[in-house]
This record gives C-alpha cells, structure tokens and sequence, in this order.
C-alpha cells in the first residue's frame, strides 16, 4: 500500500486492502471469503431466474443473465435452446450455495484461527507465503494459479466433447470435438468477432489449456529475468494494477463478443446482435423491440462488461501510479494553490 513515505500511515475501514496488504495468511481468509460471496449470488440468483423462467418466451427477451450461460451448456435444453428439465440448474444452483457455506466457513476459520502469516504455518502451507517484492515467490503462487486455470479449461473442453454444448445452426445439443490448428487460433487473434465454428472454439480452448498448464509449470520452476524483472514493479500496488488490466482487457473483449457474435452467444439464448451507440459514453442497443422495454440477455450483459472493464481500467491507471511513487495528494494541493493564486 502507498504510504506516502508515513511509514505509521493508517487507513479508514474502507480501504480493505490494507488489512490484507501485509499478512498472507489473512491474504488467503479474504480470498476464501470473497469467493464464498461469488458462489453464494450465484446460486441464489440461479434460483431466482428459474424462478421467473417462462418457456413459451425466447429466453433472450427475459433479462436473464445466467440461465443463458448455463444453457449453452447444453443442460436439460430441448429443440430451440427451450428449458424442459430443470434439475441441472436446481443442482447447480445448490451446489454454489453449498460450497459458498465452506468458502464462508473457510473464510471464518484462516481469520480466527489459522496463523495471520503463512510463514508460521505448518507443513506445505508455508510454502506459499510471500511479500510483495519477492518475484519469485510470487511467480510461484502465480505458476499455481494458471494450472487450475488450465484443468478448468480441460473440464469445459471434455464437457463439449462427450456431453455436447448447445449449437444454433442445428437448434440442439450435440457433442463437438475440437479443432486443433494453431495456424487458425492465431488468426483469430485479431478476428474473433467472425468464429463461426464450434470446433474451433473448443480447439482453442484446448489450445488454451495447453498454453495455461506449460505456462503454471514454467512460473513454478522459474523466475522472473531479463528485460521482465527489470521493467515489471514488484509490490502490493503493482501487483494488483497488473490484475486489474487483464480484468479490463477481457471485459471489454467480452463485451464486444457478446454484443456481435451469435456462435458462440446464440441469439435463442441471449437475444439480436446489438449495435453499438455514442451518447455521453459508448453503449450497447438492441435492435429489436421487446414488450415492456424490456432488454435481451446480451443487452444487460455486453453494457455491464462493458463498464465494469472501464472502471477496472481506471482502478489499473490509480494503482499502476501509485506504484510508481505518483502522490495524488499533489493534485489536490496543486488545486488549493491556484485557488490561493486566484485570491491573492
């Protein structure tokens, strides 16, 4: 955390980081705690669509936000992308709100009574204590975190292949094996709004999963060096900055895939393609007229990344200075001294 050179700075109740900025044992509680609360508003809010479900309306004019991801999937959908079994979803939903109570619980339990610093854990635990400038500490947390990433990955990849995800060129379900081209995932680099293959989506998600497991063994074994561990800025602030970019780079990615790909966000499910708009800000429209100004699924869903990417943007550009030493106490002050010009 910025200090401003206070090395007995204190921080209002707000500023949460700051309770964890120091301690990786209390670093892991609020981890497990927040994840807890993502489980928990998935489940429940699971629950609350199907809920408010209506078959005989397009799913895609019914505001839905989760219902339509969990259907691509490919769960108890009949012809159409129509739900006719909700026992998958009534599941799923409780199995996230299970697991929240252990998350919560978990939470519980690193605060009160597992050690504040993992240094002072027992057995392998101590392994994964770390400070923020100790990059190689922190490239092998780092390393961690990408296997998981790619064992997810792998599940969604063997889900397509022998369980099968929903297709709206044939209106059904049906199992896809993937299209392993590198050729044809580096093209879509830069073209991915034109996918029109489910093969090759789930090729680069193999693909995908691949480059993450190679890429958590390398972070474990290695450390950073070169060009890389003299450019990057190693502590709390910086750290967090470089997180918040890659949040933002993906929200807007899916917000611009969401509103104008119908492959992959088939239009049963999330509603028409959108266009996009310039008023005070950029937004997404739909382009088509629903009962009660309602919006589609992929109105709600394009304009939330959408924004939710911005502001993630600013938090990147707040702490990525603040790690570089910026005070922005000076604005302010440089603010009071034109108004005490002014009057003088």
């Amino acid at each position: 955390m910025q200090s401003y050179g206070n090395p007995s700075v204190s921080y209002d109740w707000w500023a949460g980081n700051s309770g964890v900025a120091k301690r990786s044992g209390s670093f892991i509680a609020a981890h497990a705690a927040h994840a807890g609360l993502i489980m928990f508003w998935a489940g429940a809010f699971t629950l609350f669509e199907l809920a408010r479900y209506n078959s005989g309306v397009p799913m895609g004019e019914q505001e839905l936000i989760l219902l339509p991801h969990l259907a691509g999937l490919g769960l108890g959908l009949g012809e159409g992308g129509v739900i006719i079994n909700t026992e998958p979803y009534i599941a799923i939903a409780a199995f996230h709100l299970v697991s929240s109570a252990v998350l919560g619980a978990a939470g519980i339990w690193h605060t009160l009574r597992a050690p504040k610093n993992l240094s002072e854990a027992e057995g392998r635990a101590s392994k994964f204590h770390f400070e923020w400038d100790d990059p190689k500490k922190l490239t092998f947390i780092l390393g961690h975190h990408l296997i998981f990433l790619g064992l997810g990955v792998i599940a969604f990849v063997e889900w397509a292949q022998r369980h099968g995800i929903y297709d709206t060129a044939i209106g059904a379900v049906r199992k896809v094996e993937p299209n392993i081209d590198l050729a044809m995932v580096w093209g879509y680099q830069t073209n991915f709004l034109s996918i029109s293959s489910l093969e090759d989506v789930i090729g680069g998600h193999a693909v995908l999963a691949f480059i993450l497991t190679i890429g958590g063994v390398w972070h474990i074994i290695s450390s950073p060096f070169g060009p890389f561990k003299k450019v990057l800025i190693f502590s709390g602030e910086a750290i967090l900055s470089y997180s918040l970019a890659g949040i933002a780079l993906m929200g807007f990615v899916t917000s611009i895939w969401c509103a104008q790909n119908t492959t992959i966000y088939p239009t049963e499910l999330y509603g028409e393609a959108l266009k996009l708009n310039f008023a005070f800000s950029p937004y997404f429209s739909d382009t088509v007229t629903l009962a009660g100004n309602a919006h589609t699924a992929r109105a709600w869903l394009a304009n939330t990344h959408f924004y939710l990417a911005f502001f993630f943007l600013q938090g990147h550009f707040w702490h990525a200075l603040r790690s570089m030493g910026f005070n922005f106490k000076s604005v302010s002050q440089a603010f009071e001294n034109m108004e005490t010009a002014k009057i003088s």
